[in-house]
């Protein structure tokens, strides 16, 4: 899985518990920026069901959230979006899936400059080094499920993106077999054969979205 994996150690009791929070909010975040995005372009229903808050009890989905945690993959409760109240149904319910993965790389840009700020000051303490490994590890879960998100395989966002070009009648066809897609990529996941590609999408990603965390090093070197 490359560079970034290796700063994912889940060896211990401790190196779970670190994970809890970096993994929930990347997760809500992401549900949170779905539904949002959705709302500004006419659909109300995540609004009107209370969704629109980072309660992370009205977005925790337990096993989803354990998921994010140990391999990286995870899932909150769906944010619910009616493609019926878009002007047009296709492209808003495009822009509102590729909501949430914009929001998770968005979130791992500020993550890694944060790490990179808290590097000089906190590193050699106890607590130091807990906050810069929670800071750490919510860039890599976001990068993670962002690129993960990506792909054009329902129910993933990469495929709504991807079924926009499609026809009406292909549309809500492949709409209609989301929850098969599903299972595939659990099977993908759980294989193997999905991490090879992905891997390296994900290692890419942070290798290039590091120079956030050496803007922010930097910046405290400045100042200093």
């Amino acid at each position: 899985m490359g560079n970034f994996l290796s700063n994912l150690n889940m060896s211990t009791v401790g190196d779970v518990l670190i994970s809890i929070i970096p993994a929930l909010f990347c997760i809500i975040i992401h549900e949170l920026s779905h539904g949002y995005v959705a709302y500004r372009l006419g659909d109300n229903t995540a609004k009107d069901m209370g969704r629109l808050t980072l309660n992370p009890i009205k977005h925790l989905d337990v096993f989803g959230l354990l998921s994010m945690m140990f391999i990286g993959i995870g899932w909150a409760k769906p944010v619910p979006i009616d493609p019926r109240n878009f002007k047009n149904p296709k492209r808003g319910m495009a822009i509102s899936s590729l909501a949430g993965p914009v929001s998770n790389l968005l979130l791992a840009c500020v993550a890694l400059f944060i790490y990179g700020v808290l590097l000089i000051p906190l590193t050699g303490g106890v607590v130091g080094d807990v906050i810069l490994r929670m800071v750490q590890r919510l860039a890599i879960f976001s990068i993670m499920l962002g690129i993960f998100n990506l792909l054009p395989i329902p129910p993933m966002d990469g495929s709504k993106v991807f079924f926009a070009i499609a026809s009406d009648e292909l549309y809500f066809k492949l709409m209609r077999y989301e929850r098969y897609g599903f299972i595939i990529i659990l099977i993908l996941v759980f294989s193997g054969r999905l991490w090879g590609p992905l891997g390296t999408a994900i290692n890419f990603v942070y290798s290039q979205l590091s120079v956030f965390a050496q803007a922010g090093y930097d910046l405290v070197g400045l100042i200093t």
